[in-house]
């Protein structure tokens, strides 16, 4: 299937415009300062037994992965190039073959138990074997059939089959992170905080349960002069009110929401104020790569039928949607988010599939009739907020289609 193809069968999905201190490109860079920001309060500090976003975040501080997305003031939002982390380099002898070369001289934090030792790559294949051995994970590497060492600083992976998102699996903060097999084998798993020694830029020092942590730099990160910055001061606050007042003071550096942004719903109350207050800070406004969409259970009646699945499509309103929770800036969706630009294909431009992200109420019923629902019936969305200020609906709610 082309890439055209693909995207032109739709999605029903809405992405936000987000809000974010934009970089101030003709400053150079000056060592030392506090980064300050709001984050949450983990369940745990173990990425591969919860796949939470609290944990994983604090973990792109303090650990490294063999390939990351690429960041800094040229990479442009919703674009992800792929750079080496751990990794000095790598290729693709075949489909099915990944060899990757480490840097030389990394280092672990000098923290016990690691205490600052070299990284190998007997700490990738443990990392890599230990994510797949754990209940939820193994799905986003099923195709990997075995990672092995070929030396103290080469790893081989070997795919059941292709596999075109493997790379992205390896970068993506959600996903393997390295870790230390003495972490593990001292404290049981990584649950605790004191088990957070990685090879990344800073170093984990405190934590405060409920109210906040702090990083420090790492003084033998692998990548020489960075971090620029000295220390991460990171609070805890779930009320929107008190994040939005903290912001306009002063208190952290980047916006209250993930990553690091501004809501549409919040920053029109705030932008006028927050220009008389802080009018040094920057900002840059793009469509956000997180999406809103709605999945069903296509095995079971009556979602096993398209013709469901396109009336359910035809019948949302997304314009309505986008003006009533995202202040008229949001973006509506084909199958890949339009954050996603060097994948997204605007909705003009989809193909035939594009009818069904129209609202089309009339179309909508007609579909159903030819189902055998005429008369619609009933379902029930389960549906998370994740307390964000711009869904109002808290919990489950049903409705008659």
């Amino acid at each position: 299937m082309r890439r055209r193809e693909f995207l032109g069968i739709g999605g029903m999905t809405l992405a936000g415009a987000a809000l974010s201190p934009a970089s101030v490109r003709a400053q150079a860079p000056k060592r030392g300062g506090t980064l300050t920001l709001r984050l949450w309060d983990p369940p745990h500090f173990d990425p591969y037994l919860h796949v939470s976003y609290k944990t994983h975040i604090v973990y792109s501080f303090t650990h490294s992965r063999l390939v990351k997305y690429k960041s800094g003031p040229s990479v442009v939002p919703g674009t992800f190039a792929l750079e080496g982390d751990l990794a000095e380099s790598w290729s693709q002898p075949d489909e099915t073959t990944y060899v990757f070369k480490l840097r030389r001289g990394v280092r672990w934090h000098r923290k016990p138990p690691v205490n600052g030792r070299e990284l190998t790559a007997e700490d990738v294949v443990y990392s890599v074997d230990r994510f797949r051995t754990i209940k939820g994970n193994a799905s986003m590497l099923k195709p990997l059939d075995r990672v092995e060492a070929i030396d103290r600083h080469a790893v081989r992976f070997t795919l059941k089959e292709p596999y075109a998102w493997f790379l992205d699996m390896l970068a993506s903060p959600m996903a393997v992170c390295i870790v230390a097999r003495e972490c593990v084998e001292k404290f049981g798993d990584l649950r605790s905080p004191e088990a957070t020694v990685g090879t990344g830029p800073w170093m984990f020092e405190s934590y405060r349960p409920n109210v906040g942590m702090t990083l420090v730099r790492s003084p033998n990160y692998f990548v020489a002069g960075l971090p620029y910055i000295d220390r991460v001061e990171a609070f805890v606050d779930e009320d929107n009110a008190s994040r939005m007042a903290a912001f306009l003071g002063g208190k952290y550096d980047l916006g209250w929401e993930n990553p690091g942004t501004i809501d549409r719903i919040d920053w029109v109350q705030i932008k006028d104020n927050l220009r008389r207050r802080r009018p040094d800070l920057q900002t840059t406004e793009f469509p956000s790569n997180v999406m809103t969409n709605l999945s069903m259970r296509t095995d079971k009646v009556p979602f096993s039928d398209v013709r469901v699945r396109r009336a359910m499509s035809m019948a949302i309103d997304r314009s309505a949607i986008v003006n009533a929770t995202l202040e008229g800036i949001g973006v509506m969706n084909p199958a890949v988010p339009a954050g996603l630009k060097e994948w997204s294909i605007p909705l003009d431009q989809v193909g035939e599939g594009g009818r069904y992200l129209r609202y089309d109420p009339a179309a909508a019923k007609k579909l159903l009739a030819e189902a055998g629902y005429p008369r619609g019936f009933p379902a029930t969305i389960d549906f998370a907020t994740y307390v964000r200020p711009s869904w109002s609906i808290r919990s489950s709610w049903s409705s008659s289609i």
